[in-house]
């Protein structure tokens, strides 16, 4: 992991990365879209990201968003971390309403997957994953005061 990408792993504790990251989603969603995942605003770093559409599940339209992710196995972990804000984001209640999505990775690969809520000894399992790659994780979890929600997304 070069530097640029422990500073950035750094700086997503303090909660005025979190405020800016959260205003910099609708611009990193677009700028990952038209780019095929090739570009980030975070830029290239060792950080693995893709791109989650699900279904709305009041709308029923396509919702894409950009998230970080853990591999495991041919799957993909990824939080509900909200950037540690007390509600959960809206993309996590469309997995809980309609379990089937696409993950874009970058190069503009699409992978239909199925997700599950990891719970118990599942959750257990994963969250070392996901803090490995994203260390402020934890700190999100003291901040909002939530049980952060863990999906498993499976290749369907």
């Amino acid at each position: 992991m070069g530097w640029y990408t422990n500073v950035i792993r750094s700086l997503g504790h303090r909660p005025w990365f979190a405020t800016v990251g959260r205003t910099a989603v609708p611009v990193d969603r677009w700028l990952q879209r038209k780019t095929g995942g090739r570009v980030t605003i975070i830029g290239r770093t060792a950080l693995p990201t893709l791109l989650l559409t699900t279904q709305g599940r009041k709308s029923g339209l396509p919702r894409t968003v950009p998230l970080l992710y853990a591999p495991d196995g041919d799957g993909f972990v990824v939080t509900a971390s909200n950037w540690g804000q007390q509600s959960h984001p809206a993309w996590s209640g469309n997995l809980l309403a309609c379990d089937q999505a696409t993950v874009t990775l970058p190069g503009g690969r699409e992978i239909p997957v199925r997700a599950v809520l990891a719970e118990g000894t599942e959750r257990d399992r994963v969250w070392p994953l996901v803090t490995r790659v994203w260390p402020a994780y934890d700190t999100y979890v003291e901040r909002s005061g939530r049980a952060i929600r863990v999906f498993v997304l499976t290749p369907s």
